[in-house]
């Protein structure tokens, strides 16, 4: 190979490195930008055809700003809340709910919706604070899973020995997957934080965790 030959060679493989690195900053930012603009639009869509006008800015500033749709979403949501700490409001609530709990259909999802928010909204940060690896699908193959909570209730009841309820993620859509029952015992914790394990779940073991330091016992 001429050194002609070799500098071109070269001068792609920078060109490519460059594009590469370039791409690795840029996609995430671009994709960020974009899921938080479909996301605020979404909800404008939904919230501003039910605002009366003049309460709209682009009434009087003759253009739109986006985002107005999620200040009152957010308006809304805190005058229910205040709404719902009286008696009155409460009573309010439980008749409009009452009416889903009776509907054949609407009651199962709504129900089940609900005790999906009340978990997230009383546990706040507490959700999956762990990472663990477990053995599945048999023996001897493990794979990652976040740590919900100790196995309660009836589950509980059926076991002899200290159970934790984990949820094991699909790759790479972290957001389906498996929820397992598994012993205490049996459970792998790591140090990883669960979103480094999320970043390891998404990119399907390309994208590894920086070893922490041994923590002094």
């Amino acid at each position: 190979m001429t050194n002609e030959v070799k500098k071109k060679v070269g001068l792609f493989n920078r060109l490519r490195t460059y594009f590469l690195t370039g791409l690795v900053i840029a996609a995430p930012i671009a994709i960020t930008i974009w899921a938080t603009l479909w996301v605020i639009g979404l909800i404008d869509n939904w919230i501003l055809p039910i605002i009366p006008k003049t309460y709209l800015p682009e009434t009087y500033l003759k253009f739109s700003i986006p985002g107005i749709g999620v200040v009152f979403a957010v308006i809304g949501l805190v005058l229910l809340g205040a709404l719902t700490a009286n008696l009155f409001g409460r009573t309010l609530v439980n008749i409009g709910t009452g009416w889903l709990e009776k509907m054949p259909v609407v009651r199962t999802m709504y129900k089940a919706l609900k005790q999906i928010f009340e978990t997230v909204a009383s546990q706040g940060e507490s959700n999956f604070k762990q990472v663990v690896l477990v053995e599945y699908p048999r023996k001897g193959i493990f794979a990652i899973a976040f740590v919900a909570t100790d196995t309660k209730g009836e589950v509980r009841r059926n076991f002899d020995e200290p159970m934790v309820s984990v949820f094991l993620p699909t790759t790479p859509n972290p957001t389906s997957g498996f929820l397992l029952f598994v012993p205490r015992k049996d459970v792998k914790v790591l140090d990883m934080t669960v979103e480094d394990g999320a970043k390891l779940v998404i990119s399907a073991g390309l994208v590894n965790p920086e070893v922490l330091p041994i923590k002094d016992k």
